[in-house]
């Protein structure tokens, strides 16, 4: 009985050996391997040129059967010319010097969808990708190599046979995407919606020359550490929109930490705009963001949703044309004829941002009833180019139903520019600009409660450093100068 046990030992590399101290380990060992299912023996060849995906389809199938599996690839190029139909409790494990490639055609077709006029196609159709599957469970793609579109996946409407996106995912639980690199992904290199519990570790997204990189849509209980991804439109994007045809009522629940992120054209870490459902409990912590053109930071609600319980921590940011952007738009896109949304309970900690300009971080209420409020800003200190010339101070033009930093207009102030908000505290932050520029480092009008404590800032050129207009209570004090303030139709509560 001895020499049996030491003979288990050494085939378990260890793990018997350690079970007893280890009731987790212990219960590892006694569970069964899941079955492989290598994709060549159903007839795949990594030569780059022979269609896989009937050959992978068929692994797949034969792991469902056997009530799942780990599906594997062996080394060489894989070229998928169909859509490649994904099964509960699988495995997609495509390991190092291993590439999956796409196809310019042999797609499904885009299914229809009565809900596509709440979104953009791209958001609304879902069997015109590379992996396809609804309602699952345990899906995993990982395994250290490469899924790519290979410049072959369409970055506007596909045509018959034609995928616009790597992985398309919807009404799923327990989706895993670590240890592997997407790449030219089309439209998205990774679109889910509807899914709850989704793990991820050590991704990397390569879609710079595409469009978006991971859009998260109407998901909770998300969980990403280690990410990597350069994307061209929006990187790391969390979205509600109307394409399954209901509300989500439990939205959110996501931890982000230790990411890498890019946006040629677009934002880098975004909500919305689709924003039909609610969103709360976010938290992201340590993120460096190398480029933005549109947001750094960006959140809105364009559709009546309400954001809550943001927290971003640890942030640093460079090359963004908007460190901080919030806007409550009035689009309503939604098919349950949502009202106007709401931004509340967001916390800023420790964020640095330079800025390539032209937009000024922005707080962006819809009126007097829809305004972001209760935020804290600590030890937010911002760089922007600066340079321009003397501006009047009233209120820029606005497009309510548009979410980018450009539908509303030059800010008049180089630093924060602040409408329709209350309960804003600044604290240790500050606002500065390369070139002397002649607007004020804050301006704020219609708005309640604001509170800049150690705030500091540039001078300006003009004639004042603090504007408020019709503000309810605004307190400076502290900061690396003595401001200049104007308040006009404004009371001071320190």
């Amino acid at each position: 009985m001895r020499s049996r046990t030491k003979l288990i030992v050494i085939s378990a590399a260890g793990l018997v050996g350690l079970a007893a101290a280890s009731p987790m380990i212990a219960n590892a060992a006694t569970q069964a391997p899941q079955k492989m299912f290598s994709v060549e023996s159903f007839g795949a060849k990594g030569d780059g040129k022979t269609d896989s995906a009937p050959a992978t389809n068929a692994a797949i199938a034969a792991a469902a059967r056997n009530g799942g599996g780990v599906i594997t690839f062996g080394a060489g190029t894989f070229k998928m010319a169909g859509t490649v139909h994904l099964a509960s409790n699988t495995t997609i494990n495509v390991p190092t010097g291993s590439t999956i490639t796409g196809s310019a055609g042999g797609y499904d077709h885009a299914e229809s969808n009565p809900n596509d006029k709440f979104q953009d196609y791209g958001h609304s159709h879902f069997h015109d990708a590379m992996f396809y599957g609804n309602g699952l469970s345990n899906v995993t793609f990982t395994g250290g190599g490469t899924i790519t579109g290979g410049g072959h996946l369409i970055t506007g409407n596909p045509g018959s046979g034609q995928a616009d996106k790597i992985i398309s995912l919807t009404n799923c639980k327990n989706l895993t995407l670590s240890k592997i690199t997407l790449s030219r992904g089309g439209h998205f290199a990774a679109l889910i919606n509807g899914c709850d519990g989704v793990t991820s570790d050590h991704l990397t997204i390569s879609t710079a020359s595409d469009r978006d990189g991971w859009n998260i849509i109407n998901s909770s209980n998300v969980k990403i550490t280690n990410i990597t991804d350069a994307a061209n439109d929006d990187a790391l994007v969390f979205k509600s929109d109307w394409a399954l045809g209901k509300r989500f009522t439990n939205q959110g629940h996501v931890r982000v930490t230790n990411a890498h992120l890019s946006a040629r054209c677009c934002n880098a870490l975004m909500f919305g705009s689709e924003t039909c459902s609610d969103f709360t409990d976010y938290v992201f912590d340590t993120i460096t963001i190398t480029g933005a053109s549109k947001s750094g930071l960006g959140m809105v609600s364009m559709d009546g949703a309400k954001i809550s319980d943001v927290h971003y921590r640890n942030i640093t940011m460079s090359g963004v044309a908007s460190p901080i952007m919030q806007k409550i738009g009035t689009r309503k896109r939604c098919g349950d004829h949502p009202g106007v949304g709401s931004i509340s309970n967001i916390e800023y900690t420790n964020i640095t941002g330079v800025g390539k300009g032209p937009f000024s971080p922005t707080i962006w209420g819809a009126d007097a009833a829809h305004e972001p409020n209760h935020e804290t800003f600590t030890n937010v200190k911002l760089t922007v180019p600066g340079g321009s010339g003397s501006t009047g101070t009233g209120v820029p033009s606005n497009n309510p139903g548009d979410y980018n930093p450009k539908s509303i207009g030059t800010r008049p102030a180089y630093g924060w520019y602040i409408h329709f908000a209350n309960n804003l505290t600044f604290t240790n932050s500050a606002v500065a600009f390369k070139s002397a520029d002649s607007r004020a480092a804050v301006i704020a009008n219609n708005a309640s409660a604001l509170s800049f404590d150690t705030f500091s800032f540039n001078k300006s050129r003009g004639p004042n450093d603090f504007v408020f207009q019709s503000v309810s209570g605004y307190c400076v004090k502290g900061g690396s100068a003595t401001p200049r303030i104007s308040a006009t139709g404004s009371t001071k509560s320190c």
